[in-house]
């Protein structure tokens, strides 16, 4: 703002406030009507002290001040390129400067070679992976702490060998860690780039195209629409009701409404004020227009705040130092504990802190069963169970099958932006989806005009939405031509609403090139046509090309801009434009919505409602959608009161009714009936008439039953109840029709109350909301919003029900396989545990426990043998019944007492066949001589021992083998794992190797126990074990005992329905 005060003989004269209107008028403003022009200052040599002459030849004592800042630079005189000037010039001198033309935009060469040479338009750092934060992820966890305590000790006591194989473990967990995450963090931001904000540019001739915001350049042609993110810093060209929301950069909680005129008001304005510009990162709130591309990347208004955060926040220096401190020290130890990430990631985090507590508490128990008697063998023992209760790869594993799956629901056209919903999808009770683009094509299609003088025309066998030849035409059932009907006696009455929804409409239609030929013989075909815009929009412009009523030639001789324009409003369901295209300056109104949008400002009689009504009642039944369009004329005089919605919208006289057709999808059948299988109720909630959507609901398999009306509801109706009301009610509504954003938000929280846990889809701006509040938001990735994507857990890519289904059946699958190789993983500690503690009474001649196995054992057990196997069970395939089941509890978690339990059962029958294995090699064939110092190396008094230690170390190896293939179902036989996909002979072996990556972990996890255990010197100095022959038949009796245990197990689970047992209880063909 630039205050001027002029003091002419001591006198003040009134101040001028130049900003184009001052605070009283900005008060009074209506919200709807445009910003006042601003008055231009002259861009001559104007400065500071400027003292103009008095009217008797001297000089006078005026004093020209300008308040605040005071300028001393001359304001140039056209545009130099600097950004920082471009709200006080004309957009001409913009675009003039920049070598673009308006209306064509650039060629694509031009933009390659600009994007070339000035590079993305992104943040720096933006998209990076930061390999410092990656690396402190593999060190900073509990699980690394013990071993490298053990490692420690492991020095300490010179048992160097020990400690540098410890260390290497440690190494490699960091490495292979390392790698594992650095490529899930590159593969979701290549995953995130495919749900990156996009951009509808002009380019090559005046095409439009959608980009990706990332490839803008400056001089782009950007067209903005409702929702849209501004994908760069512009220059306005066109506004329409255009108004955006910039908190992000202001603090402004209301948005600032923009206009294209210039601004002559310095350069030091603020960011707000400059509103023929739009920054970058903000969101279109209202209205649509265009700018051209003055700024990318750090160069914008946002590039200049991150690059002041690159300093410390404001509101971080303003804490003081000891606040600072405390809050990075938290932050430090919440990172090493690993208390950061998702609700799983954080789960499993805390189980890792418990399992190092255990580990203390085990190493004090060893301590204190030897009396504290701290020699080298006694710590040995302790490091030996310390080790022995951690499961070293599980956060490695679980990195990967988080990566696996998220890379999985990218195939299956789902782009995860928030990690937490992919554990949470497969939890999902509730299903509310959009009808239109996602149970339907969305690919709207005119199928019926009625006017009352016409009577009904239709469009039938159409092949190419977007060709307006194609089809054919009949009359009230009469076949005709083009020809036949725009001569046609009642063509007058059609005529206007053709007219009116070409008008009243911001999508576009046009052919593609043709190519070198240049033919136009050649037959029509979809590639040949392109469209811009919302569907049904889309829809309406091929209806009026149909007929050549194409803008200009509607238009021809007025002004081919509307005066006055309201855009759509999902709240108010229709939108108006006013063109001056009548006679002595007259102005037409043109307006289209829902019926129940449109019916109440017709004036009509009761006669002529009730057969309105009659006739909507008639299209809607058939599954169509249907609008109502109308139009009225006002005087040039009433221009101004059109800015008013209200009057704009009121005293219309109807022109007709638009019928459209939107095909269900021919895979939503079968996506429906699967989530009826898997216990998911699916709610349809969608804008359009009641009986068209009972119509499409029932074609998709939404509506079940015969009789529906409790299954259907009117928003309005739904809206109007309370929420003790809507408690009341046994089931909410199946279908609710004629949806507002309010009504999704109050389903949602309805369904919350009922402890349901649902999904919710949405592409507009409104739905954001409904989005944030449900447990999984999905946005629409087509045809969604900027601002919906923002607000989205998930983005679909393909805007398809069915991708949904297919998210949910990943996110069962990811968390079946987090909880079978946790199971294979704490099976095996379990089994360790109870080995080591009870072998404590194993005293050697000189009162030390001897272990049954050495710490180098234990590790290879954990790192090498059961990694591979617990990789291998995190890449398993989605079991064929998994959507046969009702949805898991997600407040119990990964650890279900099922997985409890199942660990439990498993690991002490592990265990406890160890100890036997050792007890009949000591003392069954030996003569229980536990030697002297076996702990530490091998002496001729140490060969049952050593002996004994190579036989628990091939039985724990053998049966986590097995384990590995029993934990693929929790309740299915081994030999009877997936009989829906494999019957017949060899239905064992193929359920049992389709898995490849298993296979060959279990192939070679078999082959390497034999060199660990024969090769000289190796075995007898690294792992304290040696050859061993007749043993081999203890470790095959083992391994058919707990086969058959593990397997009696399971019988029972399935007998008495425990847990998972209940689906198959009776299932005859799973009784073994």
């Amino acid at each position: 703002m630039v205050n001027t005060t002029l003091q002419i003989d001591g006198q003040t004269a009134s101040q001028t406030q130049i900003d184009g209107q001052d605070s009283t008028q900005k008060g009074s403003q209506d919200a709807d009507e445009p910003p006042l022009p601003r008055p231009p200052i002259s861009r001559g040599s104007t400065t500071k002290n400027e003292e103009p002459h008095n009217i008797n030849g001297g000089v006078s004592t005026a004093n020209v001040s300008l308040s605040e800042t005071q300028v001393e630079e001359t304001l140039p005189v056209s545009w130099d390129g600097d950004t920082k000037s471009a709200h006080m010039f004309d957009a001409k001198d913009i675009t003039a400067f920049l070598g673009v033309d308006p209306k064509l935009g650039h060629s694509t060469e031009k933009a390659v070679s600009l994007l070339e040479k000035n590079g993305p338009n992104r943040l720096e750092d933006a998209g990076k992976v930061s390999i410092g934060e990656i690396l402190l992820r593999q060190v900073s966890n509990s699980l690394t702490i013990v071993l490298v305590i053990a490692m420690a000790l492991s020095y300490g006591t010179l048992d160097f060998i020990e400690g540098a194989v410890i260390s290497a473990v440690i190494l490699l967990n960091i490495v292979l860690g390392f790698v594992q995450d650095f490529k899930a963090e590159k593969s979701m931001q290549s995953l995130l780039s495919l749900a990156a904000p996009s951009a509808v540019v002009l380019r090559n001739n005046g095409r439009l195209e959608t980009v990706k915001a990332e490839s803008l350049v400056v001089g782009d042609i950007v067209v903005l629409a409702n929702g849209a993110m501004v994908p760069a810093d512009l220059r306005l060209l066109e506004s329409a009701n255009l108004e955006i929301n910039e908190a992000s950069l202001t603090g402004e909680s209301m948005p600032s409404a923009k206009h294209t005129e210039s601004l002559g008001i310095g350069l030091d304005v603020a960011v707000g004020d400059r509103i023929n510009i739009a920054f970058s990162a903000t969101t279109v709130s209202k209205g649509r227009g265009s700018g051209v591309v003055i700024s990318t990347g750090m160069n914008t208004q946002i590039g200049n705040v991150a690059n002041l955060l690159r300093g410390g926040s404001q509101e971080t220096k303003k804490v003081g130092p000891f606040l600072r401190f405390w809050r990075k020290f938290v932050s430090g130890i919440k990172s090493i504990l690993g208390l950061v990430g998702t609700p799983m990631q954080i789960k499993l985090s805390k189980f890792a802190i418990m399992l190092f507590g255990l580990a203390i508490l085990l190493a004090i128990i060893v301590f204190s069963a030897n009396k504290w008697d701290l020699d080298n063998e006694v710590v040995l023992y302790g490091i030996c169970v310390a080790v022995a209760v951690i499961p070293e790869s599980l956060i490695a594993v679980m990195t990967l099958t988080i990566a696996v799956g998220v890379k999985a629901m990218a195939q299956g056209n789902v782009i995860v932006r928030k990690m937490a919903s992919l554990e949470a999808i497969g939890g999902v009770t509730n299903i509310c989806s959009d009808k239109t683009g996602t149970l339907t094509q969305g690919k709207m299609v005119v199928h019926k005009v009625w006017t009352p003088e016409l009577g009904t025309m239709s469009i039938s066998n159409t092949t190419n939405i977007l060709d307006p030849e194609n089809g054919l035409l009949s009359i009230n059932g009469k076949d005709m031509e083009v020809s036949d009907v725009m001569a046609h006696k009642q063509f007058h009455s059609l005529l206007p609403l053709i007219d009116a929804v070409a008008l009243c409409n911001s999508a576009s239609v046009s052919r593609k090139s043709l190519g070198s030929t240049g033919s136009s013989e050649k037959p029509s075909s979809p590639g040949e046509w392109e469209s811009h815009g919302d569907p049904t929009e889309v829809a309406l412009r091929v209806l009026a090309n149909r007929f050549h009523r194409e803008n200009d030639v509607i238009l021809e001789g007025h002004p081919k801009q509307a005066v006055v324009e309201h855009q759509f409003d999902s709240n108010l369901k229709r939108m108006s434009m006013a063109y001056e295209m009548g006679g002595n300056g007259q102005i037409n109104v043109l307006a289209k919505g829902a019926s129940e949008a449109i019916l109440p400002t017709l004036m009509i009689s009761e006669n002529e409602r009730s057969l309105l009504e009659n006739q909507l009642e008639t299209l809607a039944s058939d599954g169509l959608r249907v609008l109502c369009v109308a139009s009225k004329t006002v005087e040039a005089a009433d221009k101004d009161i059109l800015l008013d919605r209200p009057f704009a919208e009121s005293g219309l006289r109807l022109l007709g009714l638009v019928a459209l057709y939107d095909p269900p999808r021919v895979e939503t059948l079968g996506a429906v009936q699967k989530c009826h299988q898997a216990g998911i109720q699916v709610h349809m909630l969608t804008g359009d008439h009641l009986s068209t959507a009972k119509a499409i609901a029932r074609q998709v398999g939404i509506l079940r039953r015969e009789n529906v009306d409790e299954d259907v509801m009117q928003a309005t109706d739904f809206d109007r109840l309370t929420d003790a009301e809507i408690d009341d009610m046994k089931d909410l509504p199946v279908v609710l029709a004629r949806c507002s954003p309010t009504t999704k938000v109050r389903m949602v929280e309805a369904l919350d109350r009922r402890h349901a846990f649902c999904v919710m889809t949405g592409d507009g701006v409104n739905d954001a909301p409904a989005l944030k509040r449900a447990h999984v938001g999905i946005a629409m990735g087509l045809t969604g919003t900027d601002v919906a994507k923002d607000a989205a857990d998930m983005v679909l890519t393909d805007d398809n029900f069915s991708s949904i289904v297919k998210a949910v059946e990943e996110g069962r699958r990811l968390f079946d396989n987090i909880q079978k190789f946790l199971l294979h993983l704490l099976v095996s500690n379990i089994a360790q545990v109870i080995l080591l503690l009870i072998s404590l009474a194993f005293k050697d001649n000189d009162g030390s426990s001897v272990f049954p196995l050495s710490p180098l054992e234990i590790l290879w057990v954990n790192m090498i043998t059961s990694s591979f196997l617990a990789l291998g069970l995190g890449l398993e395939e989605a079991q064929a019944d998994i959507m046969l089941r009702p949805p898991r509890d997600l407040k119990a978690g990964v650890f279900t007492w099922e997985l409890i339990i199942d660990k439990m059962v498993y690991g002490t029958i592990a265990g406890v066949l160890c100890l036997v294995s050792f007890v009949i090699v000591i003392f069954g064939a030996g003569n229980g001589n536990l030697g002297q110092e076996c702990n530490e190396e091998f002496h001729e008094s140490c060969g049952d021992v050593f002996r004994a230690r190579s036989t628990v170390f091939a039985v724990l190896s053998f049966l986590l083998l097995v384990t590995a293939w029993e934990v693929k179902h929790f309740s299915r036989s081994l030999f009877n794992l997936d009989p829906s996909r494999y019957t017949g002979k060899g239905a064992v072996f193929k359920a049992l190797t389709y898995n490849r990556f298993l296979l060959w972990a279990v192939v070679a996890g078999f082959i390497i126990t034999f060199p660990v255990i024969y090769i000289p010197t190796f075995n007898t100095v690294v792992f304290k074990h040696t050859s061993i022959s007749w043993e081999w038949g203890v470790i095959l009796g083992c391994l058919i005992t707990y086969i058959a245990l593990i397997e009696v197990w399971k019988a029972c689970k399935r007998y008495f329905g425990i847990y998972s047992g209940k689906l198959l209880k009776h299932d005859a063909a799973t009784i073994v």
